[in-house]
């Protein structure tokens, strides 16, 4: 059973109804903009030197806010960040940045192509400079190659 209290003698003048419905055009728009803003800034704020790391199968880590990268590079020159530094100065230019604790973890990244005793090299200027709390930094996953067991020197036959 229906009702209806509206006179109709009495309201013919008022034509514009109130509407209770949230405009939610603009709303729209704003989260579109954000959106487009992350998703350009994204991809800037990742260190993105080429490097071809190796695999690991260690459970990953927790990486800090602000990590701070050291990356030997496969022509063997050693970078901060993106940004390039000679190895004498690279104790020098760590210093010098915003958050200059030695008790921060520094990530070292090598190419698969480095030489082991190139890695150690950067590892000794680090630790040299005071920088203990090291890590290095691998690809997730199984590793490319595995190693058969090794076969006895001179098989019997």
């Amino acid at each position: 059973m229906g009702a209806s209290f509206a006179d109709t003698d009495l309201n013919d003048d008022d034509d514009f109804a109130e509407t209770h419905e949230i405009n939610v055009t603009p709303f729209i728009d704003v989260i579109l903009v954000l959106l487009i803003i992350f998703m350009v800034a994204a991809p800037l704020s990742t260190v993105d030197l080429p490097v071809d790391l190796p695999s690991s199968t260690a459970t990953p880590q927790k990486k800090p806010d602000k990590p701070t990268y050291v990356t030997i590079k496969p022509d063997l020159a050693v970078a901060i960040g993106e940004n390039p530094v000679k190895r004498v100065d690279l104790v020098r230019s760590l210093d010098a940045m915003a958050d200059s604790s030695k008790d921060r973890f520094v990530f070292l990244r090598a190419d698969r192509s480095v030489p082991y005793g190139e890695l150690m090299d950067v590892l000794e200027i680090l630790r040299a400079g005071g920088y203990s709390k090291i890590k290095l930094v691998a690809l997730e996953g199984v590793p490319d190659t595995v190693l058969p067991p090794s076969a006895p020197a001179n098989p019997k036959p």
